[in-house]
């Protein structure tokens, strides 16, 4: 029987949480409410009315002091609700908050949790405003829209009368149901043409392209390969678990096949033509190489390109390391889950490298289009105002929750993003440089070696996830491509694994990420060469998965072990002590092969070497025009200046993210060093964030990135370069050593690949290779080396006649070591009457850049990076902030000179007096192109008069000029000779840049 229990505050009471929701809904709908209260709503099933009714006395679902809890509908309070609108979870999807309430009560009972069955609900009571009450069809639009995300939940809706006339919804259980499932159907390759295989990819959400299909059909029928298959009961045609298996293992997601791929490419502009061979080998890889052997016996690299995360030399005994991922895809569909999930997913790369990482720092960066986004939505796209609060709070909960700090990240904004959201999610860990007499990093399973699955149970959500990410977003898109996390339960799985690490229970681990289980056990499968697992044994959420949806499901919070047979025992009485569900699946082999059963019978049977090295390289076409330059001159008159200063602190791409930041937990664990905002009312930004992990020590990490898309329209090649300087002096800019940092490159790009309905697909691939080259040559000039690094390609959208493609983007991560936390610098002026400088040249680089954007204005020349001249000049920077010689640092990027001195001013509460005409300008250009110029590696620093000739001598052989002074009147004025540009109070500057997102 189902037991409905409402719960909500008492009368008088404010309901914070309904008053957030009726804000919502006008700023989001410019719907109007008088009022909107909030009711939770439980639904147990396994209960009888004593037990409910002894966890209501008891307060096990509420809080007695502020919330009435009824089995009946609680009263519907004064005034009357006009409306009632319920929304709960679909059948099958993760409901944290039921689980939770699920083990409590089972715990307060003494009963077992699996008898018991929870799910919830919240219920929205609307008061109309009564100079514009609502509509049914407005209230079915608010639901839709705002208040139920239709692709994992459902909602009702009753009017006042209905209510009146029958009080309550009727109880609804959220529950998958069905018996073992133990289908396994035969796809048959051998009979289809091109067109059917075409279309069986496609229907299946495969993502294979026709080449593949035929090397997969070619496979099955030689004759070898069926007379061995028929001797242990196998179809001469691939099972489905097989070709679910096999897309998975081949999906763009998980092979990046175009970085593969053979690339024919074509430079129109001097008709030059070459053949590029695999840019990961040749951009990436390589690149590392030649630093790692440049460096020698101070090779700081341990571990690059071959787990879960890149590890770095850090200190003390201990290495770092980072990982940052993509989830846009599902964060398109469902914000909260897809953006949870990414946050809870990057955790699980550090948790699973090398022997365990202890995660000790989040980072996260998001693109979306405007929230102020006002015309007709392409069907299947969410209002880019929904998607930033839904991935915000996925990221609050994953990541707050989970006890991590969230110390840096930023957000930008282009229209482009409409189409496709991007979500970064980057995790930084610390891993013991020896465990067990063997390196900290190093993880090897073992023929023998049982493969035991740890955390959360599967069920369908997360099902084609790795196929799904690896197509363009469409109307069609399947809803079981997302998955929704539970810190809850993973910070449990994390803390057992580091014990049993500690304990040395077990070889290896990874995480059970895209392709669930096909993907962990199979990549494990390759250190000892075939494995024998039993998808029977697997603990499901609910009975009815088909074999391969339990082996393909990416459902969260899991990890793959490889546990010896001695060794068992122990890990399982642990994971038990600790409440954590461990399963053995089966054991690694020699075998050759990668066998999958169901109980007894074999399901999937195929050679490790084909599932992991058959996929076939693409060949594609890239052609390559450099787009036309069109000089411009951006020029704002003197009068208006100050007006214009406010107009770009009050930008998207340049304004204050408070309002997003206060809502990430910064301070947990209590080894932040710099926060994402400083200065005396801590609302300045910092360039970078620093950590000390390890509070014994003074030893720290810094944690910067770099992203600049609104550079490629013009050239992707020094997008990628200005990524990379952007990332490297954010980390200077903090205090980072230059000659000791580590890159992670995230490339999100627009489908390169050449088709009918993407004609353009020739030039985006041009784009990639160039952004490629970009990326070595600044690697090897800069003497970064890249250890990690991911891509996600087809980052497209196409719908209701519309097709809209991001513009390429490339987040450039650092991780770097700091050996004094003490010696860390902020952004923020610190004292009237020191000296500014500004270290590099500005030329009249204005493309792409925030003014021209607010003007409107389209052309000019893209900012270009010297790497060389840049590093001289980082290791200045790096040696006199060594030494305490700078108060203030802070790089110059989204809107230039003079967008980073008022948030120099902003972040200190101090004035500052420029002087334009000291600014070294390395091309003619008026003072608005002076003040905006987006020029590459510039870097702001504040410094006490009685060191002012170090600096003066420092502009003896590098480009660095004294240009200002901080001020006591609280006023940022800018001067040209006699001539006052602007002066203006920094508390209105303040004003503007904190009042855009100010919610």
């Amino acid at each position: 029987m189902l037991y409905r229990v409402e719960t909500g505050l008492h009368a008088g009471l404010d309901d914070t949480q309904g008053r957030k929701t009726a804000q919502h809904l006008l700023k989001a709908l410019n719907l109007s409410t008088g009022a909107v209260r909030q009711i939770k709503v439980f639904t147990a099933e396994g209960l009888n009315e004593a037990q409910v009714r002894r966890l209501l006395d008891e307060g096990i679902w509420h809080d007695p002091i502020l919330q009435a809890a009824s089995l009946e509908p609680l009263p519907a309070g004064q005034p009357e609700p006009d409306w009632y609108v319920e929304v709960g979870f679909r059948p099958g999807v993760t409901d944290n908050e039921a689980r939770t309430a699920r083990d409590t009560a089972a715990m307060v009972l003494d009963i077992p949790r699996d008898s018991l069955r929870v799910y919830t609900a919240v219920q929205h009571r609307i008061v109309n405003d009564p100079a514009a009450p609502l509509t049914r069809e407005q209230v079915d639009m608010l639901a839709r829209d705002l208040l139920c995300n239709t692709l994992i939940q459902r909602y009702r809706i009753k009017s006042r009368q209905e209510w009146q006339a029958n009080p309550g919804f009727e109880a609804q259980a959220a529950q998958v149901t069905g018996e073992a499932n133990d289908t396994v159907d035969t796809i048959t390759l051998s009979g289809m043409n091109d067109d059917d295989l075409t279309q069986a990819s496609r229907s299946n959400t495969w993502a294979l392209n026709l080449k593949e299909m035929h090397c997969i059909r070619d496979q099955f029928t030689a004759p070898d390969e069926v007379s061995r298959r028929k001797a242990i009961g196998l179809p001469g045609d691939p099972t489905d678990v097989e070709m679910e298996v096999l897309a998975q293992t081949w999906s763009e997601h998980c092979k990046h096949k175009i970085f593969a791929s053979r690339i024919n490419y074509t430079d129109a502009d001097t008709n030059r033509h070459e053949v590029v061979d695999n840019l990961y080998k040749t951009c990436i890889r390589d690149a590392t190489a030649i630093l790692r052997e440049r460096m020698g016996p101070n090779d700081y690299c341990k571990s690059v390109f071959k787990d879960n995360a890149g590890v770095i030399a850090f200190i003390n005994g201990y290495d770092a390391c980072i990982k940052v991922e993509t989830h846009n895809s599902p964060s398109a569909l469902d914000p909260y889950g897809g953006a949870l999930t990414g946050i809870v997913g990057v955790n699980r790369d550090p948790m699973g490298t090398g022997m365990g990482a202890e995660l000790v720092c989040n980072t996260d960066v998001f693109c979306f289009a405007s929230p102020f986004h006002d015309k007709p939505l392409p069907p299947r796209l969410l209002h880019p105002r929904r998607v930033l609060e839904g991935v915000r709070e996925g990221v609050e909960h994953g990541g707050n929750k989970s006890g991590i700090p969230t110390v840096n990240g930023s957000l930008v904004f282009d229209e482009r993003f409409l189409g496709k959201p991007l979500v970064y999610c980057g995790t930084v860990g610390v891993i013991p440089a020896e465990i067990h007499g063997r390196p900290g990093w190093f993880k090897k399973a073992e023929t023998g070696d049982f493969i035991v699955m740890t955390g959360g149970r599967i069920g369908k959500d997360g099902i084609h996830g790795a196929t799904f990410s690896s197509e363009e977003l469409h109307e069609g898109s399947p809803a079981t491509a997302v998955q929704i996390g539970d810190p809850i339960t993973q910070r449990k799985m994390y803390d057992f694994i580091m014990r049993a690490r500690d304990l040395g229970l077990y070889h290896a681990i990874t995480d059970n990420g895209a392709g669930g289980l096909s993907s962990s056990v199979g990549e494990m499968a390759e250190d000892t060469g075939g494995c024998v697992l039993d998808i029977a044994k697997a603990p499901l959420k609910y009975d009815g998965l088909r074999p391969w949806e339990i082996l393909l499901s990416e459902a969260q919070e899991r990890m793959t072990l490889a546990v010896p047979a001695e060794k068992l025992d122990e890990f399982m009485e642990l994971a038990a002590r600790m409440d954590v569900e461990a399963t053995a699946l089966g054991t690694f082999t020699e075998s050759g092969y990668f066998e999958v059963r169901y109980n007894d019978r074999i399901v999937a049977s195929m050679p490790m070497q084909f599932m992991h090295e058959g996929v076939p390289q693409l060949e594609l076409e890239a052609e390559w025009k450099a787009p036309e330059i069109k000089e411009i001159c951006v020029d704002v008159a003197d009068a208006d200046q100050g007006a214009f200063l406010k107009r770009m602190l009050s930008r998207l791409n340049i304004c204050s993210k408070e309002y997003i930041i206060r809502q990430y937990d910064h301070e947990v664990r209590g080894g932040s060093v710099i926060k994402p905002l400083v200065g005396v009312k801590r609302d300045g930004p910092a360039d970078a964030g620093v950590l000390r992990p390890l509070l014994e020590s003074d030893a720290g990490l810094v944690i910067s990135h770099g992203i600049c898309p609104k550079f490629s329209d013009y050239d992707t090649y020094w997008m990628m370069a200005n990524a990379m300087d952007e990332a490297i002096r954010n980390a200077v800019a903090v205090g980072a050593d230059p000659d000791a940092l580590a890159g992670v490159d995230n490339f999100c790009w627009c489908d390169p690949v050449v088709s009918p309905t993407n004609p353009d697909g020739r030039y985006k691939l041009a784009q990639l290779v160039r952004a490629c080259r970009a990326l070595r040559q600044f690697s090897l000039a800069f003497g970064v080396p890249c250890i990690s690094g991911k891509d996600s390609m087809k980052n497209d959208y196409t719908g209701g006649g519309e097709r809209i493609s991001i513009p390429p983007t490339v987040l450039f991560s650092v991780l770097g070591v700091i050996r004094n936390v003490t010696a860390t610098q902020t952004s923020d002026f610190k004292k009237a009457g020191d000296y500014i400088y500004l270290l590099g040249g500005t030329w009249n680089e204005m493309a792409g850049s925030e003014a021209c954007d607010e003007l409107g204005i389209k052309g000019g020349h893209v900012p270009h990076v010297d790497a060389a001249s840049a590093m001289a000049r980082y290791r200045a920077v790096s040696a006199l902030m060594g030494q305490r010689a700078i108060s203030a640092c802070h790089d110059c990027s989204d809107g230039g000179l003079a967008v980073a001195l008022a948030e120099m001013c902003i972040g200190g509460r101090l004035g500052a007096e420029l002087d334009l005409d000291a600014v070294h300008a390395m091309q003619c250009m008026n003072k608005t192109e002076l003040l905006y110029s987006e020029s590459a590696s510039r870097l702001l620093v504040s410094v006490k008069p009685e060191l002012a000739m170090i600096f003066d001598a420092l502009g003896q052989w590098q480009l660095c000029s004294r240009v200002g002074v901080v001020t006591t009147d609280e006023r940022l004025t800018m001067k040209s000779g006699d001539s006052v540009i602007a002066s203006e109070h920094v508390e209105d500057l303040a004003r503007a840049f904190k009042v855009t997102l100010d919610w």
